[in-house]
């Protein structure tokens, strides 16, 4: 099953957008697909900044007792509501809902909302919640006080009974903690995640064939080429939206600086300002491709670059004592918050992911992230401890 609304702006309607104005701000469609017959569905939307999108998702699940869970929600549009109590009139309503993260504001700030639209769910969040800039109780996001529970570190006491597991990653970040809550799904052989696993496909995702215009605008070369809406520049749009996403500066992209930019247009009527697309003023070399396919990997999952450098290391060994928990957890495919999904992964890829963390890995990354592609958060984690905002990583362990 893919199901999508049928064209109504009313029911792509997000009007909360403001608390948090990522593109596609107040209009957000959704794309619901049956991931197992009856039993797993994940609910696309997209989000981003400055055309820079990607999936955001939610999992929902039947539970064998009857009823729904449902992992990490998007926004509540009508239509997104509507797909949902679909399910609910052939399965059961929704009795679970979980927040599987401590400070994602592009997860947790439509818990509040979605939460009211099923008033008889309990809502269980991860510990340790907290949010930047100002730490605001969940009660001012929305959240239902007397539904609302933390999801115990204790996890004899799942409340999801015996067909799920969880394991809990709580690193102390000093200022507060990046938790992620990783949720088993026993008889579909199914491992749910945040943030920490991710792939990338080669081809757009679904979700985003339906905003053409970031695909296209990425595809150009600069800002004055009239670009064919075909399926070549949808997918070299989107392989060039992955790399700014995961990487944010890839090496592959040549940043000019203002003065440079004014020799160029002298130079060549085709580098003009404009060319370097206004604000944000860059050129693709030509090996970019090359980034792209090693980053992709063949769809392996792996970690994003971010976390590689700036979150993980700050608790290697809790990591990896995580990571080896979930490795003896028997699944098949890995469904992610982002990009593509599902995976199929086993245990050892997913541990294999994790490698990075170890000195001498007991499982080796045969294709590892390339070096340049990581120099810029490399740099911005340099300036980050030298500030204070961060504090220096752990040696590997």
């Amino acid at each position: 099953m893919n199901a999508q609304g049928i064209g109504s702006q009313q029911d792509w309607s997000w009007p909360f957008w403001p608390a948090l104005p990522l593109y596609p701000y107040g209009q957000r469609r959704t794309l619901c697909r049956e991931i197992l017959k009856d039993t797993i569905w994940t609910f696309e939307q997209v989000q981003g900044i400055l055309y820079t999108i990607v999936p955001i998702r939610m999992t929902v699940i039947k539970l064998q007792s009857g009823g729904l869970l449902i992992y990490a929600p998007v926004a509540p549009t009508p239509e997104c509501i509507r797909l949902v109590k679909e399910i609910e009139a052939k399965h059961g309503g929704v009795k679970y809902i979980i927040l599987p993260t401590s400070s994602g504001l592009e997860h947790k700030i439509f818990v509040g909302p979605f939460a009211r639209k099923f008033p008889q769910a309990l809502v269980y969040v991860a510990p340790h919640q907290w949010s930047f800039p100002f730490n605001l109780p969940l009660s001012w996001l929305g959240f239902p006080q007397k539904r609302t529970l933390v999801l115990s570190e204790d996890t004899q006491q799942n409340p999801f009974g015996d067909e799920f597991d969880y394991a809990i990653l709580d690193i102390n970040l000093g200022r507060g903690s990046f938790v992620e809550v990783a949720l088993l799904h026993k008889p579909s052989r199914t491992l749910l995640v945040t943030d920490t696993i991710i792939s990338v496909s080669e081809e757009p995702p679904t979700i985003l064939q339906l905003y053409p215009y970031p695909l296209l605008f990425h595809a150009r070369k600069n800002a004055q080429q009239i670009i064919t809406d075909n399926e070549a520049n949808r997918r070299q749009g989107w392989q060039r939206i992955a790399l700014f996403a995961i990487y944010f500066r890839p090496s592959a992209v040549q940043i000019s600086q203002l003065g440079e930019m004014w020799q160029d247009a002298k130079r060549a009527p085709d580098h003009s300002p404009k060319a370097y697309f206004g604000f944000f003023p860059f050129r693709w070399q030509d090996n970019w491709q090359n980034t792209f396919t090693a980053l992709s990997g063949n769809g392996r999952p792996f970690v994003a670059p971010i976390l590689q450098i700036l979150i993980l290391p700050q608790r290697p060994r809790e990591v990896i004592e995580w990571a080896d928990k979930i490795t003896t957890w028997n699944f098949q495919q890995i469904i992610s918050c982002h990009f593509d999904a599902p995976i199929k992964a086993t245990p050892v890829q997913f541990r294999q992911a994790f490698s990075f963390l170890e000195k001498q890995p007991t499982v080796s990354d045969s294709q590892p992230l390339l070096s340049e592609d990581l120099r810029f958060i490399q740099e911005l984690e340099a300036s980050l401890v030298e500030r204070g905002i961060a504090t220096p990583t752990k040696e590997k362990v």
